[in-house]
């Protein structure tokens, strides 16, 4: 009998930063590596991951991280965990380990132990052994896991539809997973984001014959914005194209490579003589693809918009469709997106309401599976709380008991022995982790809060120079204001302000002596004082004091 651990360092109550890990007696195995998007109040903050503080302390347990898919929220903290644990052993399907390799070189990032895996051949661990099968996803090869353990599998499935249709690279083999299910699954972990959704997600996601209209009824020049890495939607718009006499421009040096990527390797089939060039964006009849990356979201079609791109102008006639769906978080950028296409002339076009690009697993979907693998307990996964509660109703509803209905938080820790579910409240710190650029220390809590401050109330600068023989004021002190007041329509705050840092100087220097830490203080303590006492603001204070 085994002593399993399951524990989220990402993704359970929010959406994206995706990071599970399961123990079996001691052993890790961690699924998944995503980042999430930071929202407009982290300013500065270009994307969040996953606090890799546990996993650093027992990397010498860690067996390896398995990827399901190479989308952002699952897999687009890699490289981080990479730069954290240089020796980790990553397990990837084909497709997804080209795209690793990408990511890898152009973050500048060595992967010294990739392994390349196929669906349905087992990978044994002597004790324990994964074995990953093929799920229908908006992405090629894309993989669940069962692990197998002495006390039945443990079941991850990250973002699935069910589809019969589907083949090729987005087959997913539901006698395998029946087959699974027989075996005894002691644990499924599935994900929750449209859980509320009614009825089955297919045929919804197949968006081909709506492109198809698109191009027929507009006779321009089609932009269509897409995310990099949803290569089921390009495959459908190059699909729609044929017969049409149009050429395709691929515009963005990412969205451009992961293109060449699945044409090289045969996941996208595109005709040569379709793929045009830089010199045919003029050309009516050019159908551009413009990558729409949520970690800036609609800021390619905004650049073009405010004419700062050196490639493409806007002309009336154009038409512009937004071929992946709005996020709640963006849904404000994108309405005053296409309030500005719409004043300048642009035809906009949009995916029907009852239409879903996003190939998410909706209420039907998610009973069948449980149907199919009929597992002992069951863990909702990957989604905000709300999304979590009503995918454990779902599993409810098909004949899994409530109390074998596991709904946590990150950090909680989830055990079994010898089969059956522990009660513990046991719980891990976790932490969000905020990325600014290219860097990849902790922006942190207090950069963040400045960041606030300068700009909800903006900046004071008191600046003066003083004599380092007998520390008499040479210059100054002199104001300067950023994003507080405009210092012409306010010369009594203005001269105000310089009294009090003048006056705050004499007092604090004497004897030839000046104490400067002291000077800083009460200068920012009477300044903070009068401030707000006159315009209600709380600007920064910085007070630059220099000797000569």
């Amino acid at each position: 009998m085994s002593k399993i651990n399951i524990m989220s360092l990402g993704g359970l109550n929010e959406n994206g930063k995706n990071l599970y890990t399961i123990s079996i007696d001691g052993k890790i195995l961690i699924f998944d590596c995503g980042i999430k998007y930071a929202p407009e109040k982290m300013y500065g903050v270009d994307y969040v991951i996953p606090d890799f503080t546990y996993l650093s302390e027992h990397k010498k347990d860690i067996i390896g991280l398995f990827v399901s898919h190479p989308h952002h929220e699952n897999m687009g903290a890699l490289t981080d965990l990479v730069k954290e644990l240089p020796d980790i052993h990553v397990y990837a399907s084909t497709y997804t380990s080209k795209i690793i390799e990408y990511m890898c070189a152009e973050e500048k990032v060595k992967i010294n132990n990739l392994h390349v895996i196929s669906a349905h051949r087992k990978i044994d661990f002597k004790t324990f052994s994964v074995f990953p099968f093929s799920v229908t996803h908006s992405s090629p090869e894309t993989l669940g896991y069962s692990i197998n353990t002495k006390d039945g599998a443990i079941i991850y499935m990250a973002d699935f539809v069910i589809d019969p249709t589907m083949s090729g690279y987005y087959d997913m083999d539901l006698g395998k997973l029946a087959y699974i299910g027989k075996q005894g699954v002691l644990c499924l972990m599935a994900e929750s984001v449209f859980a509320e959704k009614k009825g089955h997600t297919s045929p919804n996601h197949k968006l081909e014959s709506y492109f198809k209209k698109i191009v027929d009824r507009n006779k321009g020049r089609i932009m269509f914005t897409v995310l990099p890495l949803h290569i089921y939607t390009i495959g459908e718009i190059f699909s729609a194209l044929k017969g049409k006499n149009r050429k395709v421009v691929i515009m963005g040096k990412e969205l451009h490579s992961i293109v060449n990527i699945c044409i090289k390797n045969g996941y996208l089939s595109v005709d040569e003589d379709l793929l045009g060039n830089l010199t045919d964006l003029k050309n009516p009849n050019t159908i551009i693809l413009i990558s729409n990356d949520r970690e800036a979201p609609y800021s390619n079609i905004n650049r073009i918009l405010s004419g700062h791109d050196k490639f493409i102008t806007l002309e009336k006639g154009d038409t512009v469709c937004f071929a992946e769906p709005s996020y709640d978080a963006y849904e404000k950028i994108l309405v005053k997106t296409m309030n500005d296409l719409a004043i300048r002339g642009i035809n906009i076009e949009t995916i029907p309401n009852e239409k879903s690009v996003r190939h998410h697993a909706s209420s039907e979907d998610i009973m069948l599976l449980v149907k199919l693998f009929n597992p002992k307990y069951y863990m909702p996964i990957k989604g905000e709380y709300r999304y979590q509660v009503e995918n454990g109703n779902l599993a409810y509803k098909v004949g899994v008991p409530k109390e074998n209905i596991i709904l946590k938080e990150n950090g909680s820790i989830v055990k079994f022995e010898n089969g059956n579910l522990v009660d513990t409240n046991d719980h891990i710190f976790v932490d969000d982790i905020l990325i600014d650029g290219k860097s990849s220390e902790d922006v942190g809590e207090l950069v963040l809060k400045d960041r606030e401050l300068l700009g909800e109330n903006g900046l004071v600068l008191i600046s003066a120079t003083l004599s380092k023989k007998d520390k008499k004021i040479l210059v100054g002190p002199e104001i300067m204001t950023r994003g507080f007041i405009y210092a012409k329509d306010n010369m009594d705050i203005m001269e105000e302000i310089k009294n009090i840092s003048l006056n705050t100087i004499l007092d604090n220097t004497h004897n030839k002596y000046a104490d400067y830490g002291k000077i800083r203080n009460e200068i920012r303590e009477k300044l903070g004082t009068y401030l707000y006492k006159t315009t209600q603001c709380k600007p920064v204070i910085l007070t630059v004091i220099q000797e000569i």
